[in-house]
């Protein structure tokens, strides 16, 4: 079904019928969700394989490794979703879970199942997992700057009522004005992945290092941003725990102390999971 959005900016002088779908091909509408996710993951594999010879990766063990990580964390994303999802749709129709194509997915999943999926391929391929998660935080910074616009798209992942300059009013906010969270997130980690590139150019010290501050960076980003959101997934039975920030703070927390025990790692010696680059990485 084809839905318009008339959205504005109010107080930007900006307004607009924002359609969800972007064509039809025969009786199925192909959103722009999909598009732009499809997009974001293309981008993020074209920058993450052009710099595979960089973090010493072979890259056609790499592109193994990025298929089976999108492809697992696909359905890693539906799965969290449903496991946190309140009520009891899915228990009810269980056949709904497959359709994707309603929305539903969680990128926190996505995230855990991809890592979880690439490390195993890593460890079959013998390619250096550290590293490899090094780039992949880059790949995955690019991902979720331009995924987070399929958001817009589909009017969602918006927050609550605001009277700031960029307050975003469309049916689906009831003709109110609200935090436009997704643009936040996609700001966010942009922002990260100019930092991180550059991170990675010069200071990349030791294995892991890129991938334990994408933990600290994104994990804060989505912390504070979640508190705005009001369609949050929450712990069954504590409905004042928001997921995604549980996870967040751990993120944060973990990537923290790893910096700590890796960066003395580093200084103390050689060691495969804490050494000092070769010059061509410092």
């Amino acid at each position: 079904m084809q839905q318009v959005f008339n959205v504005e900016f109010e107080k930007l002088g900006l307004s607009f019928a924002l359609n969800s779908v972007a064509f039809h091909i025969g009786n199925t509408p192909i959103k722009f969700y999909g598009i732009i996710f499809s997009l974001s993951c293309l981008l993020g594999t074209i920058y993450v394989i052009s710099r595979a010879n960089t973090f010493n990766i072979n890259k056609g063990n790499l592109l193994d490794t990025i298929i089976v990580s999108l492809c697992f964390g696909m359905i890693g994303a539906r799965v969290y979703y449903v496991i946190f999802y309140p009520g009891d749709k899915f228990l009810k129709n269980p056949l709904s879970i497959l359709y994707v194509n309603e929305g539903g997915l969680a990128v926190y999943g996505g995230i855990i199942t991809a890592i979880l999926m690439g490390t195993i391929v890593c460890r079959i391929k013998q390619i250096d997992i550290l590293s490899a998660l090094d780039l992949a935080s880059l790949g995955l910074l690019i991902g979720q700057a331009i995924g987070r616009w399929g958001n817009f798209f589909n009017q969602e992942a918006f927050g609550t009522p605001t009277d700031l300059p960029w307050a975003m009013k469309s049916e689906a906010t009831r003709g109110v004005g609200v935090h436009p969270c997704f643009f936040y997130e996609s700001l966010w980690c942009f922002v990260g992945f100019i930092f991180l590139h550059l991170l990675s150019l010069r200071f990349r010290k030791y294995f892991g290092r890129i991938f334990f501050f994408y933990l600290i960076w994104y994990g804060f980003g989505r912390l504070c941003i979640e508190s705005l959101r009001t369609d949050s997934l929450v712990v069954p039975g504590l409905e004042w725990l928001r997921v995604s920030q549980l996870v967040s703070v751990f993120c944060i927390f973990y990537g923290i102390i790893s910096i700590l025990i890796f960066k003395k790692r580093a200084l103390e010696g050689p060691n495969i999971r804490g050494k000092r680059m070769k010059k061509k990485y410092s």
